[in-house]
Protein backbone atom coordinates (compact mmCIF):
# COMPACT_ATOMS: atom_id res chain seq x y z
CA UNK A 1 0.00 0.00 0.00
CA UNK A 2 0.91 3.41 -0.72
CA UNK A 3 1.78 6.22 2.30
CA UNK A 4 -1.67 8.23 1.28
CA UNK A 5 -3.22 4.62 1.50
CA UNK A 6 -1.61 3.52 4.92
CA UNK A 7 -2.90 6.92 6.44
CA UNK A 8 -6.17 6.50 5.47
CA UNK A 9 -6.39 3.07 6.79
CA UNK A 10 -5.23 4.37 9.75
CA UNK A 11 -7.89 7.39 10.27
CA UNK A 12 -10.52 4.76 9.06
CA UNK A 13 -9.17 2.73 12.17
CA UNK A 14 -9.65 5.63 14.54
CA UNK A 15 -12.89 6.15 13.67
CA UNK A 16 -13.99 2.60 14.77
CA UNK A 17 -14.89 0.41 17.72
CA UNK A 18 -11.56 -1.39 18.26
CA UNK A 19 -13.15 -5.25 17.37
CA UNK A 20 -14.48 -2.95 13.87
CA UNK A 21 -11.08 -2.12 13.67
CA UNK A 22 -9.49 -5.24 14.14
CA UNK A 23 -12.10 -6.99 11.12
CA UNK A 24 -11.14 -4.44 8.97
CA UNK A 25 -7.35 -5.26 9.64
CA UNK A 26 -8.24 -8.42 8.77
CA UNK A 27 -8.63 -7.52 5.35
CA UNK A 28 -5.26 -6.21 4.74
CA UNK A 29 -1.65 -7.57 4.72
CA UNK A 30 0.48 -8.50 8.07
CA UNK A 31 3.06 -5.48 7.13
CA UNK A 32 -0.03 -3.09 5.87
CA UNK A 33 -1.53 -3.22 9.25
CA UNK A 34 1.17 -2.77 11.29
CA UNK A 35 2.10 0.27 9.30
CA UNK A 36 -1.28 1.61 9.96
CA UNK A 37 -1.60 1.19 13.77
CA UNK A 38 1.92 3.07 14.21
CA UNK A 39 0.16 5.71 12.64
CA UNK A 40 -2.06 5.79 15.62
CA UNK A 41 -2.59 6.38 19.20
CA UNK A 42 -0.48 3.38 21.15
CA UNK A 43 -3.49 2.99 23.76
CA UNK A 44 -5.71 2.76 20.58
CA UNK A 45 -3.34 0.13 18.72
CA UNK A 46 -2.88 -1.84 21.44
CA UNK A 47 -7.24 -2.02 22.00
CA UNK A 48 -7.13 -2.92 18.59
CA UNK A 49 -4.88 -5.61 18.77
CA UNK A 50 -6.37 -6.73 21.55
CA UNK A 51 -9.18 -7.48 19.13
CA UNK A 52 -6.94 -9.45 16.45
CA UNK A 53 -6.85 -12.78 16.95
CA UNK A 54 -3.45 -14.36 18.80
CA UNK A 55 -1.83 -15.71 15.85
CA UNK A 56 -2.74 -13.20 13.14
CA UNK A 57 -1.66 -10.90 16.12
CA UNK A 58 1.94 -12.47 16.94
CA UNK A 59 2.04 -12.30 12.99
CA UNK A 60 1.06 -8.46 12.76
CA UNK A 61 4.04 -7.66 15.44
CA UNK A 62 6.29 -9.87 13.69
CA UNK A 63 5.68 -8.28 10.03
CA UNK A 64 8.47 -6.49 9.91
CA UNK A 65 11.44 -5.50 12.81
CA UNK A 66 9.75 -2.69 14.01
CA UNK A 67 11.26 -1.22 17.36
CA UNK A 68 7.43 0.06 18.05
CA UNK A 69 6.04 -3.25 17.20
CA UNK A 70 8.63 -4.80 19.54
CA UNK A 71 7.66 -2.58 22.30
CA UNK A 72 4.17 -3.37 21.54
CA UNK A 73 4.69 -6.55 22.66
CA UNK A 74 6.17 -6.05 25.71
CA UNK A 75 3.32 -3.49 26.70
CA UNK A 76 1.11 -6.16 26.72
CA UNK A 77 2.63 -7.62 29.98
CA UNK A 78 1.09 -4.18 31.48
CA UNK A 79 -2.82 -3.61 32.88
CA UNK A 80 -4.66 -1.88 30.09
CA UNK A 81 -5.29 1.26 32.06
CA UNK A 82 -1.66 1.64 32.61
CA UNK A 83 1.45 3.58 31.13
CA UNK A 84 2.79 0.48 30.41
CA UNK A 85 0.35 0.19 27.58
CA UNK A 86 1.19 3.26 26.43
CA UNK A 87 5.02 2.71 25.88
CA UNK A 88 7.14 3.58 22.74
CA UNK A 89 10.77 2.71 22.38
CA UNK A 90 13.21 4.44 23.83
CA UNK A 91 15.33 6.69 21.39
CA UNK A 92 18.94 8.75 21.75
CA UNK A 93 20.01 6.69 23.85
CA UNK A 94 23.46 7.18 25.01
CA UNK A 95 26.15 6.53 27.27
CA UNK A 96 27.81 9.11 29.99
CA UNK A 97 31.53 8.93 28.41
CA UNK A 98 30.26 9.23 24.65
CA UNK A 99 31.26 12.92 23.70
CA UNK A 100 29.27 15.71 22.64
CA UNK A 101 30.56 15.18 19.18
CA UNK A 102 29.81 11.81 18.90
CA UNK A 103 26.61 12.19 20.12
CA UNK A 104 25.40 14.93 17.37
CA UNK A 105 26.90 12.45 14.83
CA UNK A 106 24.66 9.78 15.89
CA UNK A 107 21.52 12.02 16.55
CA UNK A 108 21.90 13.47 12.98
CA UNK A 109 21.78 10.00 11.77
CA UNK A 110 18.57 8.97 14.25
CA UNK A 111 16.19 11.92 13.38
CA UNK A 112 16.05 10.60 9.89
CA UNK A 113 13.74 7.66 11.38
CA UNK A 114 12.27 9.09 14.45
CA UNK A 115 11.21 12.76 16.02
CA UNK A 116 13.35 13.17 18.98
CA UNK A 117 12.61 15.66 21.56
CA UNK A 118 14.90 14.74 24.00
CA UNK A 119 18.42 12.59 24.95
CA UNK A 120 18.86 10.20 27.28
CA UNK A 121 21.86 8.71 29.49
CA UNK A 122 21.86 5.62 30.80
CA UNK A 123 24.58 2.95 32.23
CA UNK A 124 25.59 -0.26 31.30
CA UNK A 125 22.92 -2.10 32.59
CA UNK A 126 20.13 0.61 31.07
CA UNK A 127 19.64 2.38 34.21
CA UNK A 128 18.96 6.55 33.47
CA UNK A 129 21.17 8.44 34.44
CA UNK A 130 20.02 12.10 33.22
CA UNK A 131 18.48 13.56 30.16
CA UNK A 132 20.07 15.86 27.22
CA UNK A 133 18.46 18.58 25.52
CA UNK A 134 19.30 19.65 22.46
CA UNK A 135 20.20 23.38 23.33
CA UNK A 136 22.50 21.88 25.95
CA UNK A 137 24.40 19.91 23.05
CA UNK A 138 25.06 22.60 20.75
CA UNK A 139 25.93 24.98 23.58
CA UNK A 140 28.56 22.57 24.97
CA UNK A 141 32.26 22.10 24.01
CA UNK A 142 32.64 18.95 21.39
CA UNK A 143 34.49 17.15 23.20
CA UNK A 144 33.16 17.26 26.51
CA UNK A 145 31.40 14.29 27.97
CA UNK A 146 27.64 13.47 28.44
CA UNK A 147 28.35 13.30 32.06
CA UNK A 148 28.96 16.91 32.20
CA UNK A 149 26.20 18.10 29.67
CA UNK A 150 23.40 15.91 31.39
CA UNK A 151 20.52 17.12 33.64
CA UNK A 152 20.35 14.61 36.11
CA UNK A 153 17.18 15.88 38.25
CA UNK A 154 15.17 13.50 35.35
CA UNK A 155 11.21 13.26 36.31
CA UNK A 156 10.28 9.93 35.46
CA UNK A 157 6.75 7.66 34.98
CA UNK A 158 6.44 3.75 36.22
CA UNK A 159 4.82 1.43 33.78
CA UNK A 160 2.53 -0.23 36.60
CA UNK A 161 1.35 3.51 37.12
CA UNK A 162 -2.72 4.07 35.91
CA UNK A 163 -3.41 6.67 33.75
CA UNK A 164 -5.02 8.84 36.39
CA UNK A 165 -1.96 8.60 38.64
CA UNK A 166 0.06 9.09 36.02
CA UNK A 167 -1.89 12.66 34.66
CA UNK A 168 -2.10 13.97 38.19
CA UNK A 169 1.83 13.55 38.17
CA UNK A 170 2.33 15.69 35.11
CA UNK A 171 -0.32 17.99 35.42
CA UNK A 172 1.86 20.77 36.15
CA UNK A 173 5.24 19.63 34.21
CA UNK A 174 4.06 19.95 30.77
CA UNK A 175 7.06 17.58 29.22
CA UNK A 176 6.31 16.68 25.39
CA UNK A 177 7.85 13.39 26.63
CA UNK A 178 8.30 11.26 29.82
CA UNK A 179 10.81 8.27 30.34
CA UNK A 180 9.15 5.36 31.57
CA UNK A 181 11.36 3.14 34.04
CA UNK A 182 11.15 0.15 36.15
CA UNK A 183 11.86 0.16 40.25
CA UNK A 184 15.54 -0.06 39.60
CA UNK A 185 15.75 2.61 37.11
CA UNK A 186 15.84 0.90 33.86
CA UNK A 187 14.17 2.44 31.23
CA UNK A 188 11.96 0.45 29.60
CA UNK A 189 10.25 3.30 27.01
CA UNK A 190 8.84 6.74 26.51
CA UNK A 191 5.27 8.09 27.09
CA UNK A 192 4.18 11.04 25.27
CA UNK A 193 2.31 13.67 27.12
CA UNK A 194 -0.46 13.75 24.02
CA UNK A 195 -0.74 10.57 23.89
CA UNK A 196 -1.24 10.20 27.69
CA UNK A 197 -4.03 12.66 27.65
CA UNK A 198 -5.16 11.21 24.57
CA UNK A 199 -5.56 7.84 26.00
CA UNK A 200 -7.18 9.60 28.95
CA UNK A 201 -9.84 11.79 26.59
CA UNK A 202 -10.90 8.73 25.14
CA UNK A 203 -11.33 6.65 27.90
CA UNK A 204 -13.33 9.42 29.52
CA UNK A 205 -15.71 9.82 25.96
CA UNK A 206 -17.31 6.71 26.87
CA UNK A 207 -17.92 7.46 30.21
CA UNK A 208 -21.54 9.37 29.60
CA UNK A 209 -22.84 6.52 27.32
CA UNK A 210 -21.94 3.48 30.14
CA UNK A 211 -23.88 5.33 32.65
CA UNK A 212 -26.79 4.62 30.50
CA UNK A 213 -26.05 1.03 29.17
CA UNK A 214 -24.23 2.31 26.26
CA UNK A 215 -21.37 0.00 25.42
CA UNK A 216 -18.21 1.75 25.15
CA UNK A 217 -16.87 0.22 21.83
CA UNK A 218 -20.18 1.78 20.25
CA UNK A 219 -19.54 4.03 17.88
CA UNK A 220 -21.39 6.49 15.30
CA UNK A 221 -20.27 3.73 12.62
CA UNK A 222 -21.28 0.86 14.47
CA UNK A 223 -23.81 -1.26 12.54
CA UNK A 224 -27.79 -1.23 13.68
CA UNK A 225 -27.51 -5.31 14.49
CA UNK A 226 -24.43 -5.08 16.80
CA UNK A 227 -26.09 -1.47 18.45
CA UNK A 228 -29.17 -3.49 18.84
CA UNK A 229 -26.98 -6.27 20.56
CA UNK A 230 -25.18 -3.71 23.28
CA UNK A 231 -28.27 -1.45 24.04
CA UNK A 232 -31.13 -3.83 23.98
CA UNK A 233 -30.67 -5.84 27.59
CA UNK A 234 -30.19 -3.01 29.60
CA UNK A 235 -33.11 -1.23 28.21
CA UNK A 236 -34.99 -4.62 29.34
CA UNK A 237 -33.18 -4.50 32.74
CA UNK A 238 -34.39 -0.82 32.84
CA UNK A 239 -37.87 -1.98 31.91
CA UNK A 240 -37.70 -4.72 34.71
CA UNK A 241 -36.48 -2.73 37.22
CA UNK A 242 -39.46 -0.20 36.28
CA UNK A 243 -42.15 -2.57 37.66
CA UNK A 244 -40.85 -1.66 41.27
CA UNK A 245 -42.30 1.62 40.49
CA UNK A 246 -45.28 0.68 38.74
CA UNK A 247 -45.88 -2.25 42.11
CA UNK A 248 -45.92 1.01 44.09
CA UNK A 249 -48.19 3.31 42.31
CA UNK A 250 -50.55 -0.09 42.49
CA UNK A 251 -50.09 -0.48 46.15
CA UNK A 252 -51.24 3.31 46.43
CA UNK A 253 -54.13 2.64 44.12
CA UNK A 254 -56.82 3.84 46.60
CA UNK A 255 -55.03 6.98 47.22
CA UNK A 256 -54.75 7.54 43.91
CA UNK A 257 -58.41 6.75 43.22
CA UNK A 258 -59.67 8.35 45.58
CA UNK A 259 -57.37 11.58 45.44
CA UNK A 260 -56.66 12.27 41.90
CA UNK A 261 -54.69 15.26 41.87
CA UNK A 262 -51.83 13.14 43.52
CA UNK A 263 -51.02 11.57 40.33
CA UNK A 264 -50.62 14.98 38.36
CA UNK A 265 -47.19 15.08 40.41
CA UNK A 266 -45.87 12.11 40.30
CA UNK A 267 -43.78 12.94 36.96
CA UNK A 268 -42.27 15.87 39.56
CA UNK A 269 -41.47 13.80 42.41
CA UNK A 270 -39.85 11.99 40.16
CA UNK A 271 -37.94 13.92 37.69
CA UNK A 272 -36.39 16.39 40.44
CA UNK A 273 -35.24 12.94 42.52
CA UNK A 274 -33.70 11.55 38.79
CA UNK A 275 -31.30 15.38 38.47
CA UNK A 276 -31.11 15.33 41.74
CA UNK A 277 -29.09 11.25 42.28
CA UNK A 278 -28.02 12.27 38.76
CA UNK A 279 -26.37 15.60 40.07
CA UNK A 280 -24.21 13.67 42.67
CA UNK A 281 -23.66 10.62 40.28
CA UNK A 282 -21.88 13.03 38.03
CA UNK A 283 -19.73 14.75 40.84
CA UNK A 284 -18.63 10.87 42.36
CA UNK A 285 -17.73 9.62 38.73
CA UNK A 286 -15.45 12.56 37.81
CA UNK A 287 -13.58 12.57 41.79
CA UNK A 288 -13.30 9.03 40.58
CA UNK A 289 -11.97 9.23 37.25
CA UNK A 290 -10.19 12.54 38.11
CA UNK A 291 -8.31 9.99 41.09
CA UNK A 292 -9.52 13.09 43.63
CA UNK A 293 -11.47 10.45 45.82
CA UNK A 294 -9.51 8.46 48.45
CA UNK A 295 -10.78 5.66 50.86
CA UNK A 296 -12.16 6.48 53.77
CA UNK A 297 -13.87 9.39 52.13
CA UNK A 298 -17.08 7.49 52.06
CA UNK A 299 -19.14 9.39 55.17
CA UNK A 300 -17.64 12.99 54.60
CA UNK A 301 -18.89 12.43 50.55
CA UNK A 302 -22.52 10.53 52.14
CA UNK A 303 -22.91 13.59 54.78
CA UNK A 304 -22.09 16.30 51.74
CA UNK A 305 -24.25 15.08 48.87
CA UNK A 306 -26.97 15.01 51.83
CA UNK A 307 -26.96 17.88 52.76
CA UNK A 308 -27.30 19.60 49.21
CA UNK A 309 -30.47 17.06 48.86
CA UNK A 310 -31.56 18.59 51.88
CA UNK A 311 -30.93 21.83 50.71
CA UNK A 312 -31.99 21.40 47.45
CA UNK A 313 -35.09 19.36 48.52
CA UNK A 314 -36.56 22.53 50.98
CA UNK A 315 -36.17 24.37 48.55
CA UNK A 316 -37.69 22.85 45.58
CA UNK A 317 -40.19 21.52 48.26
CA UNK A 318 -41.25 24.96 49.02
CA UNK A 319 -41.91 25.80 45.03
CA UNK A 320 -43.74 22.81 44.27
CA UNK A 321 -45.49 22.96 47.74
CA UNK A 322 -47.47 25.82 46.67
CA UNK A 323 -47.72 24.68 43.20
CA UNK A 324 -49.61 21.76 44.61
CA UNK A 325 -51.16 23.96 46.96
CA UNK A 326 -52.14 26.67 43.64
CA UNK A 327 -53.53 23.50 41.69
CA UNK A 328 -55.87 22.24 44.57
CA UNK A 329 -57.34 25.62 44.92
CA UNK A 330 -58.15 26.00 41.33
CA UNK A 331 -58.89 22.72 40.41
CA UNK A 332 -62.91 21.91 41.06
CA UNK A 333 -64.09 19.64 42.20
CA UNK A 334 -60.78 18.25 44.29
CA UNK A 335 -63.13 17.90 47.59
CA UNK A 336 -59.27 18.23 48.99
CA UNK A 337 -57.95 21.09 51.30
CA UNK A 338 -54.29 22.01 49.77
CA UNK A 339 -53.06 22.18 53.33
CA UNK A 340 -52.14 18.68 53.69
CA UNK A 341 -51.61 18.27 49.31
CA UNK A 342 -49.02 21.13 49.99
CA UNK A 343 -47.35 19.67 53.09
CA UNK A 344 -47.29 16.06 51.64
CA UNK A 345 -45.47 17.45 48.47
CA UNK A 346 -42.97 19.38 51.03
CA UNK A 347 -42.15 17.02 53.00
CA UNK A 348 -41.54 13.85 50.16
CA UNK A 349 -39.48 16.40 47.77
CA UNK A 350 -37.35 16.86 50.84
CA UNK A 351 -37.11 13.22 51.44
CA UNK A 352 -36.42 11.70 48.31
CA UNK A 353 -33.98 14.66 47.44
CA UNK A 354 -31.59 13.70 50.55
CA UNK A 355 -31.68 9.92 49.72
CA UNK A 356 -31.11 10.45 45.68
CA UNK A 357 -28.24 12.25 46.66
CA UNK A 358 -27.07 10.07 48.70
CA UNK A 359 -27.41 6.96 46.23
CA UNK A 360 -26.61 8.62 43.47
CA UNK A 361 -22.77 9.08 45.09
CA UNK A 362 -22.91 5.57 47.08
CA UNK A 363 -23.64 3.34 43.58
CA UNK A 364 -20.79 3.83 41.88
CA UNK A 365 -18.45 3.48 44.85
CA UNK A 366 -20.37 0.03 45.21
CA UNK A 367 -19.40 -0.86 41.68
CA UNK A 368 -15.89 0.16 42.07
CA UNK A 369 -15.76 -1.96 45.29
CA UNK A 370 -17.20 -4.95 43.57
CA UNK A 371 -14.32 -4.40 41.16
CA UNK A 372 -16.89 -3.06 38.24
CA UNK A 373 -16.27 -0.20 36.16
CA UNK A 374 -18.58 2.47 38.56
CA UNK A 375 -20.42 3.95 35.32
CA UNK A 376 -21.82 0.57 33.93
CA UNK A 377 -25.26 1.72 33.64
CA UNK A 378 -25.07 3.46 36.97
CA UNK A 379 -27.80 5.90 35.18
CA UNK A 380 -30.23 2.58 35.09
CA UNK A 381 -29.78 1.63 38.62
CA UNK A 382 -29.91 5.07 40.24
CA UNK A 383 -33.42 6.07 37.97
CA UNK A 384 -34.98 2.70 39.88
CA UNK A 385 -34.03 3.96 43.24
CA UNK A 386 -34.94 7.30 42.77
CA UNK A 387 -38.60 6.82 40.91
CA UNK A 388 -39.30 3.91 43.74
CA UNK A 389 -38.07 6.51 46.27
CA UNK A 390 -39.85 9.51 45.52
CA UNK A 391 -43.15 8.18 44.16
CA UNK A 392 -43.06 5.76 48.06
CA UNK A 393 -42.51 8.49 50.24
CA UNK A 394 -44.79 10.80 47.93
CA UNK A 395 -47.64 7.85 47.87
CA UNK A 396 -47.17 6.77 51.81
CA UNK A 397 -47.54 10.64 53.18
CA UNK A 398 -50.45 11.32 50.65
CA UNK A 399 -52.27 8.33 52.39
CA UNK A 400 -51.02 9.47 56.27
CA UNK A 401 -52.10 12.97 55.16
CA UNK A 402 -54.65 13.34 53.14
CA UNK A 403 -58.10 12.48 53.86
Amino acid sequence: MTREEIESLATDLIQRAPHEAAELLSRHEDEDALRALEQVNPWVAQQILQQVEPERRERILLATPSERAIQWRRNQAYPEDSIGWLMEPPVAVFRPQMTVRETVEALRKLTKRAFITYGYVTDAENRLLGGLVFRDLMLAAPEQHLAEVMFTDVFSLSPAMALTEAMKATLNRHYPVYPVCDEAGGLLGLVRGQTLFEARAIELSAQPGSIVGVDESERLTTPVGRSLWLRHPWLQFNLFTAFFAAGIIAFYQETLDRVVILAAFLPVMSGQASNTGCQSLAVCLRGLALGDFRSGQETPLFYKEAMLGLYNGLFTGLVAAVGMGCYAIWQPGSGTSPWPLAVTVFAAMTVSCVISGVFGAAIPLLLRRMNLDPATASGIFLTTITDCISIGSFLMLASWLVH
